[in-house]
């Protein structure tokens, strides 16, 4: 410290040019003011969990990674997101193109159930190999 430099003097918050960061007082020392990102509110739903899951498995260096700067929540709500309007854009071209609709609900609803469970199948395994398990 230097001379006649007393406590007073010093200012309660300073900022640091080199590094960008801010710095509060804390008694004789200055610590960093770092804030914690503020947290997304959005669901990670079915496919943010499993794409979790997978990054568990395959790439802990990224998983740890986005915990460590704060940016998990985010990334798994968008994926979520992305591939939630994905998935029923595929649902609906698919059950254009095959005929499942209302029409057919109302010949044999049996029938229906079985096409369209079909289609779910089938569009559930593309968004895991497009978007989940990559």
């Amino acid at each position: 410290m230097m001379e006649g430099n007393t406590m007073s003097e010093l200012k309660p918050r300073i900022h640091d040019e080199a590094n960008g960061l801010d710095y509060i007082l804390a008694g004789d020392y200055y610590i960093p003011a770092i804030e914690l990102p503020v947290d997304d509110e959005r669901p990670i739903g079915k496919w943010g969990r499993m794409h979790r899951a997978y990054l568990e498995e395959t790439n802990p260096l990224l998983l740890n990674h986005l915990i460590l700067t704060g940016k998990l929540r985010t990334y798994l709500a968008d994926l979520n997101e992305q591939a939630q309007n994905r998935y029923r854009l595929i649902i609906k071209q698919m059950t254009d193109a095959e005929g499942v609709d209302e029409d057919l609900k109302r010949r044999s609803q049996w029938e229906w159930i079985k096409a369209l469970n079909g289609i779910v199948s089938r569009a559930e395994e593309i968004i895991r190999s497009e978007m989940i398990n990559i």
